[in-house]
C-alpha cells in the first residue's frame, strides 16, 4: 500500500537580496569582466521572481562562457533540484563544488550533494562531500549525525557492490508488467499463483490481481482476483496463505475502517471469495496498518502499522489466531527488528522460520534495504543482516518474496532513473524474478503436501480439519482446513523435521499420517489424498505415529502427539468401544512376535487408561504376524507391517 507524503520545496539562496560573487570568482573573472557579473546579477533576478526556467538557461550561459567559476554550477543545482530534477542537479553541484575551494561557507551545499550523489548510488562522491561537511561545518550542526551515518552507508554498499551476492533480478515476462504500477508479490506454496497489488494507470487506485502458472511453467494472464475484493476503493498489498484459501488485505478509507487504512481478511471456498471482514480493533488502529504477511497456515500475521507507541515512524506487528478463531492483540516485534527508522514490508517464509523486512534504521545501501532474520525462540529474533548487492541498491527497495523451496525469489523495484523525471512516484514499478543465492535462503526450505479429503463410503470430498505436529516438540504448527465444495487442502513441510498429520472431521474416524525427513532424504512435492472412514462398527485406522524401539514395547517420547490425539478421540466419542490391535513383520519366531504386538498394543492400552478412559471401553489384543498389509518382501513393506491400528467395534 502506497502513501502519499507532501514535501514543501524549499528553494535554498538568499530570497531577501542577491548573492555576489565570491572573491575567488572575482579573482577568475577579473575586475573589468562586466559580462560575467551582468548575467550572474540576471539569474538571481529571475530565480527570485521564481522564473526559475529561464534563471537555469542564464546559469547555463554563464557555465558555457566562464567554465572556471563555480557559483553558477551550484545556484543553478540549487534551482533544478527546487524543480524536482535530481539528476541534473546532482551533476550541477558536483561540477560546480570541483571548481570552489573547500570552505566553511559551503557546508551546507557539501551535504546537499552527498544527499545527491546517495540518490544515485554515486557512492565515492557522497563520501568525499559528507566528509567535507564534516570538516567545514560548526559544531552540533542538526545534520552532523545523518552524514556520519550515510559515510558508513557508503562504506558498506562500496563492498557490497565489490563482492556481489547473486546475479541482478531481472523483469518477469509478459504478460506480466503490463501495467503502469505493480509490487508486493506473493505465492501460494505451490507456486501456482501469484498475487500482487497493480495500477493500471497513474490515476488509478489500486487492486489485486492474480496469475496463474501454465502447465508450461509460464504465469498466466493476470486478472481480478474477485469483484467481492476489489471494490472502488484501494486495495493493495496483500497476502495469502500457502494453501490459497485466506487472504488478508489493506483497504483505505472504507466505511467500516478503524482507521485510514486497515487490513481485512476474506476466505477462499472452491472458487468464491467471501465479503472481506475488518480484522478489528485487536489487529488495526486508529493509524496506518498495512502490508500484511501470512505463515503458510494463514494463522500468523505480520504488518507494518504507524501506531503510536513503537521504536520508529513504521514498525512491524504481529497478531495470531486463537483455538476460537480470533486474533490476538497485536504486539511489536520489538528490537533488533524493529529500529528508530522505517520498518517496513515483512515476508514471513513458510517455514515459518525466517523474516524478511525493509528498513532504512541500520546500515545499508542509503536507502530503504531488505534484511533477513531467523526466529530462535517465541518472540525473539536473530541480529537482522543486509542482503547485500545487487538485491539491494541505491533505491528504495519495496519488498521481497522467497518460495517455499527456497529456490526462485521475487520483488518490485523503480526502473533505473533517469535524467528529466521529476517525482520518484512516477516512476514505472516492475516485478523482479531472480534465482536465491544460498546466503539469501531461509533457515529451512519447506515443501508442501497437498491433495483432497474424501468421505470414504460415498468418495464425496468433505470439510476436515488438517493438523501437522513436530514430533519431537508436540508442538502443533499447521491447521488448516480442507475446502467444503473440493475438498481441496495443502500443508507446508520444513526440510529437518518429523511430523505427524492428522485428517479429521465430525463424525469420521481421524486419519493418521506420518511424514519423515529428519534425514533429508527425498524432499519433493506430495500429491496424497486422504480418505477418511466413517465412525461405524468394524471401521479401522493404523496409527503412524507410535514409535518403539526394534523388539521393545515401552512407547518413545515422541508418541506422546498420537497418544493425546486418541484420547481426545476417545473423550469426543464417549459410547464407543474399541480395540487396539498390534502387529509385526515375519522377522523373528511366530511366539516372539505374537508376544511383543501383545504387549506393544497394551502399552497403548494402559496409556488411555491412565487418562481417564474407562477400562470398560477398551480391548487390547496382538496378532504377531497374521494379519500383514502388505507382503514382507521390502523394508518399506515390512515397516508398515509393523503396525498399531485402532478398531471400532
Amino acid at each position: 500500500m502506497r502513501r502519499s507524503f507532501v514535501v514543501p520545496v524549499v528553494l535554498l539562496f538568499a530570497v531577501g537580496g542577491l548573492v555576489p560573487l565570491s572573491a575567488a570568482a572575482q579573482a577568475q573573472l577579473g575586475t573589468t569582466n562586466t559580462k560575467a557579473r551582468n548575467l550572474w546579477d540576471k539569474a538571481q533576478q529571475q530565480a527570485k521572481a521564481r522564473d526559475f526556467t529561464k534563471a537555469i538557461e542564464t546559469l547555463g550561459q554563464l557555465n558555457q562562457k566562464f567554465p572556471s567559476l563555480g557559483e553558477p554550477y551550484v545556484l543553478k543545482g540549487s534551482l533544478l533540484k527546487a524543480m524536482g530534477e535530481n539528476q541534473l542537479a546532482f551533476e550541477s553541484y558536483r561540477d560546480g563544488l570541483t571548481k570552489l575551494p573547500v570552505e566553511a561557507a559551503r557546508a551546507n551545499d557539501y551535504f546537499t550533494l552527498g544527499e545527491l550523489a546517495m540518490t544515485f548510488g554515486e557512492y565515492q562522491t557522497a563520501a568525499d562531500s559528507y566528509r567535507k561537511y564534516l570538516k567545514t561545518a560548526a559544531k552540533n550542526q542538526r545534520n552532523a549525525p545523518r552524514a556520519q551515518r550515510q559515510l558508513l552507508n557508503c562504506e558498506f554498499a562500496q563492498k557490497a557492490m565489490a563482492k556481489p551476492t547473486g546475479i541482478q533480478p531481472e523483469p518477469l515476462p509478459q504478460p506480466l508488467n503490463t501495467f503502469r504500477f505493480q509490487y508486493f508479490p506473493v505465492l501460494t506454496a505451490d507456486s501456482r499463483f501469484l498475487l500482487y497489488t497493480g495500477r493500471p494507470t497513474a490515476e488509478s487506485g489500486e487492486d489485486l490481481f492474480v496469475s496463474r502458472q501454465n502447465k508450461d511453467g509460464t504465469m498466466g494472464e493476470p486478472v481480478s482476483i474477485s469483484p467481492a475484493i476489489n471494490t472502488s476503493y484501494n486495495e493493495g498489498a496483500g497476502a495469502i496463505s500457502g494453501d490459497g484459501k485466506t487472504l488478508v488485505f489493506a483497504s483505505c478509507d472504507r466505511p467500516s475502517s478503524v482507521g485510514n487504512c486497515d487490513l481485512y481478511i476474506s476466505r477462499r471456498t472452491g472458487n468464491t471469495w467471501s465479503k472481506p471482514q475488518n480484522l478489528g480493533r485487536n489487529v488495526n488502529s486508529p493509524e496506518w496498518d498495512s502490508q500484511p504477511s501470512l505463515s503458510a497456515d494463514g494463522r500468523t500475521l505480520y504488518f507494518t502499522s504507524t501506531r503510536r507507541g513503537g521504536k520508529g515512524q513504521e514498525d512491524i506487528y504481529m497478531t495470531t489466531q486463537d483455538v476460537a478463531g480470533n486474533w490476538t492483540p497485536a504486539r511489536n516485534l520489538g528490537a533488533p527488528v524493529n529500529t528508530s527508522g522505517k520498518d517496513m514490508a515483512p515476508f514471513i517464509h513458510a517455514s515459518g522460520t525466517t523474516l524478511y523486512y525493509v528498513t532504512d534504521g541500520l546500515v545499508g545501501m542509503g536507502g530503504l534495504d531488505v534484511y533477513r532474520c531467523e526466529q530462535l525462540a517465541a518472540d525473539k529474533w536473530s541480529i537482522p543482516q543486509n542482503l547485500g548487492y545487487p538485491l539491494n541498491t541505491y533505491e528504495n527497495e519495496a519488498s521481497l518474496y522467497i518460495t517455499s523451496d527456497n529456490r526462485r525469489g521475487f520483488c518490485s523495484r523503480s526502473k533505473a532513473t533517469v535524467s528529466g523525471v521529476k517525482q520518484e512516484r512516477d516512476r514505472p514499478v516492475e516485478l523482479f524474478g531472480f534465482e536465491v543465492p544460498k546466503e539469501v535462503r531461509a533457515r529451512e526450505t519447506s515443501t508442501y503436501t497437498q491433495g483432497r479429503v474424501f468421505d470414504a463410503f460415498t468418495k464425496k470430498p468433505i470439510r476436515a480439519d488438517v493438523q501437522l505436529y513436530d514430533l519431537n516438540t508436540d508442538e502443533l504448527v499447521q491447521y488448516v482446513g480442507s475446502d467444503a465444495e473440493n475438498g481441496e487442502y495443502t500443508v507446508v513441510l520444513n526440510e529437518g523435521r518429523q511430523y505427524a498429520m492428522y485428517a479429521s472431521a465430525d463424525k469420521y474416524l481421524m486419519r493418521s499420517l506420518s511424514f519423515d525427513y529428519s534425514d533429508k532424504r527425498s524432499f519433493d512435492p506430495l500429491t496424497l489424498d486422504i480418505y477418511l472412514e466413517p465412525v461405524r462398527s468394524g471401521r479401522s485406522i493404523v496409527l503412524n505415529n507410535l514409535f518403539f524401539d526394534s523388539k521393545e514395547f515401552a512407547l518413545k517420547p515422541k508418541s506422546r502427539t498420537e497418544l493425546n490425539r486418541l484420547v481426545s478421540f476417545m473423550k469426543q466419542y464417549p459410547d464407543i468401544l474399541v480395540e487396539i490391535s498390534g502387529h509385526t513383520d515375519d522377522v523373528g519366531s511366530d511366539d516372539d512376535n505374537l508376544v511383543l504386538s501383545q504387549n506393544r498394543a497394551k502399552s497403548v492400552y494402559t496409556y488411555l487408561i491412565s487418562q481417564g478412559v474407562k477400562a470398560q471401553r477398551l480391548r487390547f489384543k496382538g496378532y504377531g504376524e497374521t494379519k500383514p498389509i502388505n507382503p514382507n518382501d521390502t523394508d518399506e513393506h515390512r515397516q508398515q507391517n509393523r503396525r498399531i491400528e485402532l478398531r471400532i467395534l
